[in-house]
């Protein structure tokens, strides 16, 4: 019970963790693409952003989700057997015979398991910020995107699109036959037409 006391006294500063990573992510994804992501972002897009990037590909959400119960119970068993000789030598990093407690492997362990679980998210959020960023900008460089939206404006104007993003106030896409990335106010569109939907 003190442990899930503990970790939901943690869990606002997980949260702030996590945004502070959505906020790094995008801005190195739309960095490669010439573009200050911040200036066009609302506090709803920056607070949602770290939930909507883990929940967006249900690989990600899966690894992540295997990766921490895998090292709970990991920490849930070098807990349970603290009282063994190899499990002292790893917690004190010492090779003398140095007894600590049940609680003290507890602290340790915990702390271990934190630093592991922020590092693993650090790693795919920067990761998935520069591998998107740099498919991104590859793919509208060598005009290998797919247009397969069709936008239409509040003037009937329509264009076909790819889309990059779109978030709370922006649509970001690159019409056919411009590389030129484009951002359109919200207001300014009528709605969005997928062309081609492969789950249909």
């Amino acid at each position: 019970m003190k442990f899930l006391e503990k970790l939901q006294n943690l869990l606002p500063i997980g949260y702030l963790y996590l945004i502070i990573l959505g906020l790094i992510k995008e801005s190195m994804l739309f960095n490669k693409l010439g573009i200050n992501i911040l200036k066009y972002s609302s506090i709803t897009d920056i607070l949602i952003s770290p939930i909507a990037d883990i929940t967006s590909k249900l690989g990600i959400f899966i690894s992540i989700v295997t990766f921490i119960f895998i090292l709970f119970l990991l920490m849930l068993l070098i807990i349970k057997n603290s009282h063994k000789k190899w499990i002292q030598k790893i917690v004190t990093m010492r090779d003398k015979e140095v007894q600590i407690s049940k609680s003290e492997v507890t602290k340790k362990i915990y702390k271990f398991f934190l630093i592991l679980v922020a590092f693993e998210l650090f790693s795919i959020f920067i990761g998935l910020g520069l591998g998107q960023g740099n498919r991104e900008a590859a793919a509208i460089k060598n005009n290998k995107v797919q247009y397969n939206y069709q936008i239409n404006f509040n003037d009937d104007k329509k264009e076909d699109i790819y889309l990059i993003d779109v978030n709370s106030s922006y649509y970001f896409y690159v019409s056919k036959g411009d590389k030129r990335i484009k951002i359109a106010p919200l207001g300014s569109v009528k709605n969005l037409v997928l062309i081609s939907n492969e789950n249909l």
